[in-house]
């Protein structure tokens, strides 16, 4: 691919003016809340656009066509079930975060639970969290740029380029905090989406797309079918399509468990993790709350219809590419379709994407290993200068560890995202209950973080000892993701409520006290002080989820001329709009 002039001045605007805005947060940076949190002042739209930013990585639209090229639209239902996952977070979760007055979620483990077990739990997560799982996020966000600069840029040793971009990023980061952080997600959101809406455009009206009819008849009928075909075995399947069907068992156990029970960066059960981060740099509960609603809408909604546009494009231009190399057709879409200077305009679309994901981490890490290891655990009472100066170095030194494990650990990224959530299934049930029930403990939590680990290992190791099950058979669905979860949950869940009920409740001081901070809703709580009603939340979630899904489905049905299908989706989106208004009105609690 060839660069030219425009290109490169494109580039450099956006790495000029992306230092320019994160450097412009570098004020008044004199406590660990506004390093961490912006002091709890950020409006409810950059926090919001924030959060989007964050979720949009360099590999997430090479992703999203890799599904559609393997699986068709129906594909993306493996991140789409969590949509009602995401709005739970927004009526149960959000305003209860922001009510809590912490600096990270790992505080909220203090507030809620007493003693050496609450300490052991803090300190352990903030390790595991902050160093080991977010390193190897950090680095395989960036193996992805690694491998996009490889395709786009040949000349250059792409190591040097990611290496570049991530000093410049953690620059910002370590000088401005948050505030540096939000300024420039909205500034990197905005270039990432255009440059990704260019891409789906012009390949949209590539001339053997129109003149097979357009995108949306160049391929069979059967790709732009928005739920997937199902089969129950998939032995019997054999005469069927390999990219539009999925097995039931799959499809339930992403839309009835994966959201709701399944830790996943980005998509906690509860809305912890940075996601918390932001909801707490929020001005207050209403802002916390709306951002989250802003998160949710922009992130199914907003963003997927130029990823899956260009999947299928790619699909219909490269019919040859094998399952594997699915991905890769939305580099080979920019490297052949793409002129100057929006080759520059992509790259530069890709390096926002791959920077406000790097810089989130970057800081989301240093606040766990600061303020919820270093400053509990190290040393207490050290000046603000003193742990705002080892935020900084901390900041560094994520950076360097998460370069080590890109160049040298790390070979593909395909499949870690499903390690995360199997290690991660049945954390959901504590993460989701400990602000609406009393009787959960540090126990129950830390039960609830190792049970499925543990299962995890016996599912993966067992096999190898004993033989592989027979394919299509009950046990072979039970072992292999996503149908593990049925079982990793289910077992955690059990072990989880055991310890619980084995082991003592928290003291009534502590419980007092978070019912007075938080004041959580329902009856979980009610003897303790938690006061309000349920059932707006509910209504809520309901009809929220339901507006979600009536306008990603309008969206897609409006671009590919589906107009009657459009006409019964755009009265759902209408109907769940006035009860989503309706029930924010109501909820107070």
């Amino acid at each position: 691919m060839e660069f030219h002039v425009s290109d490169f001045v494109v580039i450099a605007i956006y790495f000029i003016v992306s230092l320019g805005a994160g450097l412009l947060g570098s004020r008044n940076k004199s406590s660990l809340q506004e390093f961490f949190i912006s002091g709890g002042r950020a409006p409810f739209w950059l926090v919001g656009t924030g959060m989007v930013a964050t979720t949009f990585a360099a590999d997430t639209p090479l992703a999203v066509a890799g599904l559609v090229g393997k699986n068709g639209i129906a594909g993306n239902w493996i991140w789409w079930c969590s949509a009602a996952g995401g709005m739970l977070t927004v009526f149960f979760f959000a305003r209860l975060w922001r009510r809590s007055g912490i600096t990270t979620d790992l505080e909220l483990i203090e507030l809620r639970y007493s003693g050496k077990a609450a300490a052991i739990l803090r300190g352990s997560k903030a390790i595991y969290f902050g160093l080991i799982i977010n390193c190897i996020i950090l680095g395989w966000v960036n193996l992805a740029m690694l491998k996009i600069f490889q395709g786009m840029i040949p000349g250059i040793d792409a190591r040097w380029l990611v290496t570049g971009s991530a000093i410049i990023t953690a620059l910002y980061v370590a000088v401005s905090g948050l505030w540096g952080v939000a300024i420039t997600d909205a500034f990197q959101f905005a270039i990432a989406m255009i440059g990704c809406i260019v891409l789906a455009l012009i390949a949209a009206f590539h001339p053997q797309i129109q003149a097979a009819g357009g995108i949306a008849h160049v391929l069979p009928p059967s790709v732009y079918n928005f739920f997937p075909t199902f089969h129950s075995d998939p032995v019997q399947s054999a005469d069927l399509s390999p990219l539009y069907t999925i097995p039931l068992t799959s499809f339930l156990a992403f839309i009835l468990v994966q959201w709701w029970a399944s830790w996943y960066p980005g998509a906690e059960p509860g809305g912890g993790g940075y996601i918390a981060q932001r909801i707490l740099s929020a001005r207050d509960e209403k802002h916390g709350m709306l951002a989250t609603l802003w998160f949710v809408i922009a992130h199914y909604c907003v963003r997927p219809w130029p990823w899956i546009i260009a999947g299928i494009a790619a699909l219909a231009l490269y019919p040859g590419l094998l399952p594997q190399e699915k991905e890769s057709g939305y580099v080979y879409l920019m490297r052949d379709l793409l002129p100057s200077p929006y080759r520059g305009l992509l790259i530069a679309a890709f390096l926002g994407a791959y920077m406000s994901t790097l810089s989130t981490h970057l800081h989301w890490g240093s606040s766990y290993l600061i303020h919820d290891f270093y400053q509990r655990f190290v040393k207490r009472n050290a000046s603000e200068r003193h742990y705002l100066l080892a935020a900084r170095l901390c900041t560094i030194l994520l950076l360097c560890v998460s370069l080590f494990v890109t160049f040298n650990l790390l070979e593909t990224i395909s499949g870690a995202w499903e390690i995360l959530l199997e290690f991660g299934a049945g954390t959901g049930f504590v993460l989701i209950l400990r602000w609406y029930y009393w009787r959960i403990n540090a126990i129950s939590e830390i039960t609830a973080m190792i049970v499925p680990a543990i299962c995890v290992l016996l599912i993966h190791f067992l096999p190898r000892a004993f033989g592989e099950p027979e394919s299509g058979s009950m046990l072979a669905t039970l072992v292999k993701f996503p149908g593990n979860l049925f079982l990793i949950v289910s077992t955690t869940i059990a072990f989880t409520l055991l310890a619980t009920f084995l082991t003592r409740p928290e003291p009534e001081h502590v419980l007092q006290n978070f019912a007075k901070i938080v004041r959580p809703a329902g009856p979980g709580f009610k003897r303790f002080g938690g006061s309000g009603v349920l059932w707006p939340k509910f209504a809520g979630w309901i009809s929220g989820t339901a507006l979600t899904y009536a306008v990603l489905f309008l969206s897609g049905y409006l671009l590919f001329g589906m107009w009657e299908r459009a006409a019964y989706f755009s009265v759902l989106a209408i109907v769940s709009l006035i009860a989503l208004i309706y029930s924010i009105q109501k909820d107070t609690a």
